[in-house]
């Protein structure tokens, strides 16, 4: 009898393990903006990534929703981004750690390298196509989305080709449209499909050219394939960034030929350029855009439109004159409700762990000597680089360390330490774009000193323009850079922690190429020696202007 009841509590136990349910993977990420679209009553106001994530691709899988976007010269690269309700999302992972090739991209380069990334889930991989203008078609995957991803592999070796998209048909054959840059390939506005081996590794032939915009369309760009009901949809924006729409083309066939409308247009909106996204269903049968919006020196910030169809055409957002203009609330995705919402870590940063936290990128691809974490000392150290050859101003610099604006209006507080060995070497705090202020300490005559810096054309090689220094003996500081409305920004100090002096005020933030303004850190000196003086980032906080 013992025997007889050992054995059914075996089974009992074998039975109930081969009920549980299914664990969806969790993903430990951090919010990317600090002021949630999230209304918490149902609905959601638009933008709802008031953040740089410039051409935005989304995927369902199952019941999570993934994201990247371009990330351009900036390391590590391809965010991966995770939501449950295509409302809130946070930063999980970045696909590659650095853009490639590696050599080329050791030293900054401005607007180039990973240009309008798609993201696809194909039999059981996760799957990122990018160009670069420079070099072609790039192809990385991976079993999960948090990794690990392969290293990029050039499958097509072109000079101006961006804008790939993968597409596996029905029956089995497998294709790749892209667009054209003209500033690289001497031409632009149309959009060429070719054929694709099934994994993805190698095109198959030299194209087919399938629309010509250059008539309804100029500058079209950015294609997304689809397919619904019979019809290939190509979804692709036109009319360049700060003033296009999006157009969408359909055929019965995929080489065409295509019928083209415009779906999603401004209006008598604020939203301007809605456009350059991707088209995402849910389980339910729903269909959402989401798209960008070029708010300069805030970046490309992301926005969700609602999508109907109507004569086998889709209308994003509010319907207008057979049209449609972007929302500014709405309600929110249908998803399940135990799935509605989940909990993103904070955006302080502490550094205090292994690795640096995740909204940091450098500009270029990081050289092992750039900074280290050293979470003993619950710090990232920066050691000064030396100057780049023929530097005219921090546009010319590799080694900063940078981040997107996380609001319209925000504070962030940083504490750092300063030690500084030799003479000629400055560290200090940036508001970083085409145009920057810094705050900085610099040692000169065995003496630190601290200084504002403003640089107007940075871009164009403009000179660097200081204030009068003055000396200070503490090597613990305190920067703040408030951010008003417009991107106004004001820089202040504090030796103690208690009284702030402000030193620029009303500096006007400006964008990046092809990216909005940053703000971060430097560390640099005149010359290499056998040794360098560092900046230790204790911590980084941030508040919104409800805090």
């Amino acid at each position: 009898m013992r025997l007889f009841f050992c054995l059914l509590y075996v089974l009992v136990i074998l039975f109930l393990a081969g009920c549980k349910q299914v664990v969806t993977p969790s993903f430990q990420g951090v919010s990317v903006t600090l002021n949630s679209a999230d209304n918490n009553d149902g609905t959601y106001t638009n933008p709802i990534i008031q953040a740089d994530y410039s051409d935005p691709d989304v995927i369902r899988v199952g019941n999570d929703y993934f994201m990247t976007a371009s990330s351009f010269n900036c390391a590590p690269g391809l965010p991966i981004l995770h939501s449950k309700d295509l409302v809130n999302w946070q930063l999980i992972t970045y696909a590659c750690d650095a853009v490639y090739p590696i050599e080329h991209y050791s030293k900054v380069q401005h607007g180039n390298g990973i240009w309008a990334p798609s993201l696809r889930y194909h039999n059981g991989t996760f799957y990122i196509f990018y160009g670069d203008p420079d070099f072609g078609i790039f192809m990385l995957k991976a079993k999960e989305a948090m990794g690990p991803w392969s290293k990029p592999l050039l499958i097509k070796e072109a000079k101006g080709w961006i804008d790939p998209c993968p597409f596996w048909d029905e029956d089995g054959k497998a294709y790749l449209v892209h667009a054209y840059a003209g500033s690289r390939a001497g031409l632009k506005s149309v959009l060429a499909i070719n054929r694709m081996n099934d994994e993805g590794t190698e095109l198959l032939d030299d194209g087919i050219l399938v629309f010509d915009g250059h008539k309804h369309h100029k500058t079209i760009e950015g294609p997304k394939l689809y397919k619904r009901d019979g019809y290939y949809y190509i979804f692709a924006p036109a009319g360049g960034v700060a003033e296009g729409w999006q157009t969408v083309l359909r055929s019965k066939y995929i080489y065409g030929p295509y019928e083209d409308k415009i779906v999603l247009q401004q209006g008598e909106t604020d939203v301007n350029g809605p456009h350059q996204g991707a088209m995402v269903s849910l389980a339910n049968g729903e269909d959402w855009f989401m798209h960008f919006q070029d708010q300069e020196a805030y970046g490309r910030v992301v926005h969700l439109q609602p999508m109907h169809w109507q004569d086998d055409w889709p209308i994003m957002g509010k319907p207008t004159n057979g049209c449609g203009n972007p929302v500014q609330m709405y309600e929110k995705p249908k998803v399940a409700p135990a799935v509605s919402s989940f909990q993103v870590k904070s955006m302080n940063d502490e550094f205090d762990s292994e690795t640096i936290p995740l909204l940091w990128q450098w500009h270029a691809n990081k050289s092992l000597d750039w900074g280290l974490c050293y979470p003993g000392e619950g710090v990232f150290r920066m050691n000064c680089q030396a100057y780049p050859q023929s530097y005219s101003n921090l546009w010319d610099v590799s080694s900063l360390l940078l981040q997107k604006f996380p609001s319209q209006v925000f504070e962030v507080e940083a504490k750092i330490n300063i030690n500084l060995i030799n003479n000629t070497e400055r560290v200090g705090f940036t508001v970083m774009g085409s145009e920057y202020c810094c705050l900085e300490v610099f040692k000169a005559e065995k003496q630190l000193f601290l200084r504002s810096c403003l640089c107007v054309d940075a871009r164009s090689g403009s000179n660097e323009q200081y204030s009068e220094p003055i000396s200070i003996d503490a090597s613990d500081i305190l920067f703040k850079l408030i951010v008003k409305q417009g991107a106004l920004c004001e820089l202040q100090y504090s030796l103690d922690g208690v009284r702030y002096t402000t030193v620029i005020d009303g500096f006007e933030a400006k964008p990046g190429r092809w990216i909005g303004s940053k703000f971060g850190f430097y560390a640099l000196k005149g010359h290499n020696l056998n040794d360098s003086g560092w900046l230790d980032i204790d911590w980084v906080r941030y508040k919104t202007k409800n805090e």
